[in-house]
């Protein structure tokens, strides 16, 4: 009898060490990796801020940096990616007409407020032939022109897409402004070499520009900060992924919300 009792226990304890080895590597198995594609400043940082949270999750995620707004898409398309965290809406529209890429944006996590920041010039009223620097892509080229617009240094087209702007919608320019495109990321570099530039938040503040060097900067109420939200983008085909889902309730947490509000006092703007 005491020889049956000893293999039932035995028999007991080698069941539950397998058990325990089978939860193991089920949950294991449940642990799923994402790579997100972000620029480096906010977008970056603020998802390392729930790398951890999300791991908690069972979401184990990567965060590749890139320094343009080109090849992030393009690494999304080519699914070297499973998403990523960059650009607003109508950036990504213009980019899929152009590119003939099937990326979809999801929620919208913050803005950036663009500045308009002094180069050689610092007067409030620019002079004759003033030459501002903005962006070269479309949408963020348009909310530069409404951004110089609102100071009444020109006047634009009344009645068109603020998405489709462009410096051919100028129709009074009694100063001369002089618009010099440039690729959005080498505008903190060419800043001194023109009067003024206009300049995308992350790439200011990766160039050390804040807010209070600014002449202007776009309000929160503004039509471009209702239009050109930071978003979370996916291939088409993706968007109800369980691990995505995760990433962006983790991104629209309270705590997301107190990282962003306290870390870049007013230079990113929670949008959730």
């Amino acid at each position: 009898m005491k020889k049956w009792i000893v293999m039932a226990i035995l028999a007991l304890v080698v069941g539950l060490l397998a058990a325990c080895g089978g939860g193991g590597n089920q949950q294991k198995a449940e642990t799923k990796k994402i790579i997100v594609g972000a620029s480096a400043v906010p977008h970056a940082e603020i998802l390392k801020s729930v790398q951890d949270k999300l791991k908690a999750q069972g979401v184990d995620m990567e965060i590749r940096v890139f320094n343009d707004y080109v090849l992030p898409n393009k690494a999304l398309e080519d699914k070297q990616i499973d998403a990523n965290y960059f650009q607003t809406t109508p950036y990504l529209d213009d980019f899929n007409k152009k590119h003939g890429t099937h990326i979809k944006a999801l929620d919208g996590i913050h803005l950036e407020p663009m500045g308009l920041y002094p180069g050689k010039e610092t007067a409030k009223q620019p002079k004759k032939g003033a030459v501002i620097a903005i962006p070269n892509d479309v949408s963020n080229g348009a909310r530069a022109l409404k951004l110089i617009e609102a100071q009444g240094w020109f006047k634009l087209k009344a009645g068109k897409p603020l998405n489709e702007l462009t410096q051919k919608d100028i129709v009074e320019n009694p100063n001369n402004i002089q618009i010099k495109e440039m690729e959005a990321s080498m505008l903190p570099r060419a800043v001194g070499e023109v009067d003024y530039a206009v300049i995308n938040g992350n790439y200011a503040m990766e160039g050390g520009l804040t807010p209070d060097k600014a002449i202007a900067m776009e309000k929160k109420d503004s039509e471009a900060a209702k239009t050109f939200a930071n978003i979370i983008a996916v291939k088409e085909g993706d968007e109800n992924r369980d691990e995505i889902k995760k990433l962006i309730a983790v991104l629209k947490s309270e705590d997301t919300k107190k990282f962003i509000q306290e870390k870049y006092k007013g230079s990113v703007i929670p949008v959730f």
